[in-house]
């Protein structure tokens, strides 16, 4: 059940009527809790039991550790870690991992076969792990206390709008909104909606008609890749990624303010960065802030000298791509960043770099187009099907076979991707210091009734050809 399917928009208005009519705070976090299970339920029934099961392991691991200390307290945090762990693993990862250990063996010179995979994965598995992972070592580091209320933890792991595909919340920002009582408002319907049409709009008319036929055809091509074919690919999947995925964000905050909760901003402008670790506090806010607290600072963040400090950042955008998906393509993509990263720090502790203000704009745009460069390569890793793939795009975008004009792409109209590319980096820029939400809050209602017809008119339009959200195979 996508967010942009008519099912959704019947279930959505089934729950928010039924929310509306129902009085007690209580009832309507049964009814919450309820209707998270069935849009779960929608993509695999029996899967719905596996997040029940993990729920309750969660709620009942984190009481014994609110009750108990040292040793104790360690082992069951070690315990229920790596419940969740292996079943990311076996899920995810076990196909993975078996290919692998066959290619090892093989170089030794011992023949294996490994055995079959046919394993269904879990949509959403990635984020809900992450969901209760924090939970539980916040529980573990006594930052918070551990919920009395099985059903309020149940809620804030499965809470349909942010379930399948973030952003990955923490129960410092959902476990009051869901112990009080919240209250439907106009202007949250208002907001709501609005962001819920910003974000059918990035999915069905930007991310899926104008910049993903493009996008497929080249990263789909057997044939090699002229240079004009590859920038318009790395272009047109730059763009689909991010209308994506920022698409399925604004409609999770639009549903949830429809609800009276309110969602942490996943997007900020990420295009228009000024260095990698600014692009960072752009893009995936909630990964890339779990990482930065859960694996980052643990291993010692900045605090352990100069080269662990550099490891730690590499360590972190290599796991940080293998969460992504179980092949080394995703690697290499957390690779590149950590590259990124890494020589970001160094030159910025040696020679500084223009990423604030005081900087001349001249030396800010130049290293914001740096940026974007490198994060538009580095996307060309996460699309491709395998090493070669993506060796070969590179060829391409560097014109080592010769500059030749577009032939896989011949049938689209090349300007509109790379227009509406451009548009797209051009209102990250102009909106660079706040958010879509806010972004929808600060214009005056003649321009934003008329922008947000046009959007819906579109949206109708469009031929209905629609991809499933990228990140939900995460």
């Amino acid at each position: 059940m996508q967010f942009d399917s008519f099912t959704f928009l019947i279930f959505f208005a089934i729950v928010l009527g039924g929310y509306s009519l129902l009085r007690s705070w209580g009832a309507r976090k049964n009814w919450l809790l309820g209707a998270s299970y069935l849009f779960y339920a929608a993509w695999n029934p029996p899967f719905v039991l596996l997040l029940i099961a993990t729920s309750s392991i969660d709620y009942w691991a984190a009481m014994r550790m609110g009750a108990s200390s040292g040793r104790i307290r360690r082992r069951f945090l070690i315990g229920v870690m790596l419940i969740h762990l292996g079943v990311l693993s076996y899920f995810k990862y076990s196909g993975f991992l078996l290919e692998n250990l066959e290619s090892l063996l093989a170089g030794f010179g011992v023949v294996w076969k490994a055995p079959a995979q046919d394993i269904i994965l879990p949509v959403g598995i990635s984020f809900y792990t992450f969901h209760s992972l924090s939970y539980l070592i916040d529980v573990y580091r006594r930052r918070i206390e551990p919920t009395s209320s099985w059903r309020d933890y149940a809620l804030y792991v499965a809470f349909f709008p942010q379930l399948v595909a973030g952003p990955i919340v923490r129960w410092t920002q959902m476990g009051e909104q869901i112990e009080q009582p919240r209250r439907m408002s106009a202007a949250g319907l208002g907001l709501g909606f609005s962001l819920l049409t910003l974000g059918l709009f990035e999915k069905v008319v930007l991310a899926d008609v104008v910049f993903a036929p493009v996008a497929d055809t080249v990263f789909g091509a057997d044939a090699a890749v002229s240079t004009a074919d590859a920038w318009l690919g790395m272009l047109a999947f730059s763009g689909q990624i991010f209308c994506d995925f920022a698409g399925y964000s604004s409609c999770a905050l639009g549903a949830a303010l429809c609800l009276g909760f309110v969602l942490p901003v996943n997007f900020r402008n990420p295009y228009a960065a000024i260095g990698f670790s600014d692009f960072w506090r752009r893009w995936h806010i909630s990964l890339s802030t779990w990482l930065r607290d859960y694996l980052y600072i643990p291993l010692g963040g900045n605090r352990l000298g100069r080269w662990l400090t550099l490891r730690n950042l590499m360590l972190t955008m290599l796991i940080g791509g293998l969460w992504h998906g179980a092949a080394w393509t995703f690697v290499a993509w957390g690779g590149l960043h950590g590259i990124y990263l890494v020589i970001e720090r160094s030159l910025r502790k040696r020679f500084g770099l223009p990423d604030d203000r005081s900087a001349s704009r001249v030396a800010r745009l130049s290293y914001a187009a740096v940026t974007l460069l490198g994060v538009l390569y580095a996307w060309v890793w996460f699309r491709a099907a395998d090493f070669e793939q993506g060796w070969q795009m590179t060829l391409g975008l560097v014109g080592a076979s010769g500059i030749h004009p577009a032939t896989i792409t011949a049938g689209f109209d090349a300007r509109i991707v790379v227009l509406a590319f451009l548009g797209l980096t051009a209102t990250h820029f102009r909106w660079r210091a706040i958010d879509a939400k806010d972004v929808l809050q600060h214009l005056p209602a003649w321009v934003l009734v008329p922008l947000l017809t046009a959007m819906l008119s579109l949206i109708i339009m469009s031929p209905g050809q629609s991809h499933a959200f990228i990140y939900f195979q995460f």
